[in-house]
């Protein structure tokens, strides 16, 4: 109230009051200095304390949501983090084959806004991103981080806001080092960050006008920052952002710090695991505001109530008016709170503590509350008001309120979360709890939290769970591993990690397509769920690889029984694919506690290596893991990347194999076979690296090598006028899969002039049998380029000759296994006679591979088979001693 309103009070009234106050006037002369002095005193104490209180709740809020927010910004950066850990990992594990693309379409990459991952090679071009990829990308091998990782691994790399090279916008930069086999730099996985994607995940309610929330490194470098009430900025809200001197503190700046001049409350704090800080600025201006109004009134009161003791005349007068004005103002503060909390989303107590003759609070009188605060407990307010908290939940009293009451009462504050109960129609509810001393009493403030909290848990179960399976995941089971093995440690006791994969799941997905081999990766983990027996685990960690942690088990016998048992359970065939029986075998490795390690990432590896040795032992198998089998793997491992060098030296190198007419012998075709010319051990045959290569992906690039020199072969050869015949090429099934068969063979076709005519092409058996998807393509694209395609080895595989038709085939090459058994008898001639009936019905030519006898071609002429290949026609030989057969032409060996 200002003190230009009227008095509500009649002449009469004011005459009445003076003659029954009359005694009172004459006291306010002798007493005026004192209460003049007094009366100043409490109104700039009163301003003090009230200044001081709104400073201290501003420095509470400040850090309270300081820390809220570098929490949200801990977990998001951990998200992302476990994201870049993840996609190295399989980067690393899969030899490059990671395709971000695909990850975004399974869900198992973020496509968010203002977030974008980029995977790139050493060289610093992008490989694959979860943006769209452009024809002429640029490096980025001259920025720092670039360098920083290239030099050597710096972890999680968090770089300065720079300008996007696609959005030209100011992006923070994270990034990790990519590794290959030897562990050489290999690339980076880089993840931008907008500004306002880290704005976009802060809370912002309670926060007002001028108000902002920021994010920066710990080192000081601005990153992003949200004011409320203007546009976004794209700048620092600080004019100085110098290094904060602690990971969380308080501090009250001048306006001169500030671009728009105002003082503001600061709080901030680090995140718990990354080098980022969440700082919150409250405006001094906001919080203020009714404190300046407090000071003016208090200030007028003052001031009135001085003149009125100096005006002998009017002191009654003045007393009374401002006994009444103050006590309008109480009520019309009671009513404007009434309407303040009743409209608020938050709900309000005013307890009252109940003491013991030991001075022990033991319950609490409800002397207020607002409806929210009454919803919350499920009662009318009405019923509420002066009844004991304990009668209002008797339940959670002793246990969650009494307790927190205390310590608020103690220390003067309190705050936690806590969880609701359902009653009756009420749901449960997650509310966020302030406790703060007032006076004697205490001011409990209500929140509720429940969407927050539910969308926590939410993001806690996506961070740990398998999203095909719905296992845990490798993160739930690193964090899951570590205390397992300590409350062994703890009881010595046996703890048994078992490393489980599929055999040959990867022929499910290339036969049957993804969506099978999901189908029968959840069936699977059904059948491994229902051995696991109550404190045992079970988690997926990708792919077709589970792992079992056996905390209940008693002896090793106990564990290989339960191995036995996991492989038992795949025998019985599954149902997948619309109605498909497949049945898949498993290998099973196995590492104990505290034999084989002494912590989980240990123990993980040596049960992976025991699953290795069990799978290269025959598969459908278990193994017990032995330091001898370490030194294997490391043999292996050293053959790959004696592999890798042979292919960027160019040791490889092709012989050559005729086919000949089975009825003339003459040379109608060759094979183009290769061979290692390894610098120590000499000339490798390819049974004892094409099945390594095939592992590891590196048929690929060898497959293109080798179509590359025999394209350049055969033009050499027509260069020196030889009569060529056609010279037929292998690929593998995983080449077709890649797609990358049609393009190599085009391009060096071009390159070398070369008439498709003169050009074939073997494949795997089990490239055909593939229904759908790239296969299909590949092969179609192939004979596009008018190069005719054979079917390699066949009757090893799973194909029919009706699918092989569907693919529009050539020709087969039947297995050398068949041809060495036509002579055995009856049956076995019956059974190759059937295959060549069966493939000249349908017009495709025959080769029998492996013709090694006079007898086995005899044979193979009175069946009328078309060309035979083997070495009783001629063995793989050079390109110099080739070219003396094409001129010879006829090659049927003289007996």
């Amino acid at each position: 109230m200002t003190s230009t309103q009227p008095l509500p009070f009649s002449s009469a009234e004011k005459l009445h009051y003076l003659s029954s106050n009359l005694r009172a006037l004459l006291v306010w002369p002798v007493v005026l200095g004192a209460l003049a002095t007094a009366l100043w005193s409490g109104a700039f104490w009163i301003m003090e304390n009230e200044k001081r209180a709104i400073s201290q709740r501003a420095f509470a809020n400040a850090s309270a949501q300081a820390r809220a927010y570098a929490e949200q910004l801990d977990r998001i950066i951990g998200q992302i983090d476990y994201i870049m850990l993840s996609l190295k990992y399989h980067w690393q594990k899969s030899a490059g084959d990671v395709l971000l693309e695909e990850q975004v379409k399974q869900g198992l990459v973020p496509a968010a806004a203002g977030l974008s991952i980029t995977i790139v090679d050493r060289r610093g071009m992008p490989v694959t991103s979860t943006l769209a990829l452009g024809r002429n990308e640029a490096s980025i091998r001259e920025r720092d981080y670039f360098k920083s990782h290239r030099a050597k691994d710096q972890g999680l790399l968090f770089s300065k806001p720079i300008d996007g090279m696609r959005t030209k916008r100011p992006v923070l930069i994270l990034s990790r080092r990519l590794d290959d086999a030897q562990g050489a730099f290999d690339g980076l996985i880089v993840v931008a960050i907008e500004p306002a994607y880290l704005t976009s995940i802060a809370d912002y309610t309670g926060l007002g006008k001028g108000d902002f929330m920021g994010a920066r490194r710990a080192d000081g470098v601005f990153l992003a920052a949200r004011m409320i009430g203007v546009e976004p900025t794209a700048g620092p809200v600080l004019m100085e952002d110098p290094v904060l001197p602690a990971p969380a503190g308080l501090e009250k700046m001048a306006g001169s710090r500030f671009v728009d001049g105002r003082t503001r409350y600061i709080g901030w704090h680090h995140a718990r695991n990354y080098p980022m800080v969440g700082l919150v600025g409250l405006a001094e201006q906001n919080l203020m505001a009714a404190y300046e109004d407090r000071q003016h009134e208090l200030q007028l009161i003052a001031l009135a109530g001085s003149v009125l003791l100096l005006l002998v005349a009017g002191t009654g007068m003045g007393y009374s008016a401002l006994r009444v004005l103050r006590r309008e103002y109480a009520r019309e503060v009671e009513t404007a709170y009434r309407l303040a909390t009743e409209s608020a989303r938050e709900g309000f107590y005013m307890l009252r503590p109940l003491y013991d003759r030991q001075r022990q609070i033991v319950d609490l009188l409800i002397e207020d509350c607002n409806e929210r605060g009454a919803f919350y407990r499920g009662l009318p307010r009405a019923e509420l008001l002066g009844k004991r908290l304990s009668a209002t939940a008797p339940l959670l009293f002793q246990s969650h309120m009494l307790p927190a009451c205390r310590v608020a009462m103690e220390k003067g504050f309190y705050e936690d979360e806590v969880h609701v109960p359902s009653h009756e129609s009420r749901q449960p509810q997650w509310l966020q709890r302030r406790l703060e001393r007032s006076g004697m009493g205490l001011a409990v403030t209500l929140r509720d939290i429940t969407d927050a909290k539910l969308q926590q848990e939410a993001m806690h179960r996506l961070a740990n769970a398998d999203p095909v399976t719905m296992l845990p995941n490798r993160h739930w089971l690193m964090s899951h591993l570590p205390a397992t093995l300590e409350q062994a440690r703890g009881a010595g006791t046996l703890v048994a990690v078992l490393f489980v994969d599929l055999d040959d799941f990867k022929n499910v997905n290339d036969t049957l397509g993804h969506a099978a081999g999901d189908e029968l990766l959840r069936a699977a983990a059904l059948r491994f769920k229902a051995l696991v027996r109550p404190g045992d685990s079970i988690a997926r960690l990708g792919g077709d690889e589970f792992t079992i942690v056996l905390a209940s088990a008693h002896s090793e016998e106990d564990v290989l029984h339960v191995a036995g048992r996991l492989i038992a359970a795949l025998c019985d065939p599954f149902t997948i694919g619309g109605g498909t029986r497949h049945t898949v075998q498993a290998s099973v490795g196995i590492s104990l506690f505290p034999r084989d390690g002494n912590d989980g990432p240990t123990l993980l590896k040596h049960a992976d290596i025991a699953m290795y040795a069990a799978k290269t032992g025959g598969k459908g198998n278990y193994c017990l893991y032995r330091r001898s089998l370490s030194d294997i793997l490391l043999q292996r491992v050293t053959r790959q990347a004696e592999l890798r060098h042979a292919l960027e030296a160019d040791q490889f190198e092709l012989y050559y194999q005729p086919r000949v007419d089975v009825a003339t012998g003459e040379m109608t075709s060759m094979e183009a076979l290769v061979r290692w010319r390894h610098p120590q051990r000499g000339l490798i045959p390819p049974d004892d690296f094409i099945s390594l290569a095939e592992e590891n992906g590196l048929i690929v690039p060898l497959g293109e090598q080798v179509i590359a020199k025999a394209c350049a072969q055969l033009a050499l050869w027509r260069d020196a006028g030889l009569p060529v015949v056609p010279l037929s090429v292998n690929v593998s099934a995983r080449q077709i899969d890649r797609a990358s068969v049609s393009a190599c063979l085009g391009g060096c076709m071009a390159r070398h002039g070369i008439d498709p005519s003169q050009i074939e092409v073997e494949i795997t058996e089990s490239a055909t049998v593939a229904q759908e998807g790239t296969a299909g393509a590949e092969l179609a694209a192939i004979r596009a380029l008018g190069v005719k395609l054979y079917v390699d080895d066949f009757g090893t595989g799973y194909s029919s000759l009706s699918q092989l038709k569907r693919l529009d085939m050539d020709g087969l090459k039947v297995d050398q296994s068949f041809t060495a058994q036509i002579a055995n008898g009856p049956e076995d001639l019956a059974f190759f006679t059937a295959i060549l009936a069966m493939a000249h019905a349908i017009g495709m030519r025959i080769v029998a591979e492996g013709v090694e006898t006079a007898e086995q071609l005899h044979l193979l002429q009175q069946l009328q088979c078309d060309e035979a290949q083997g070495y009783y026609v001629s063995p793989p030989v050079p390109a110099e001693e080739l070219a003396v057969l094409l001129t010879r032409r006829f090659l049927f060996p003289r007996t």
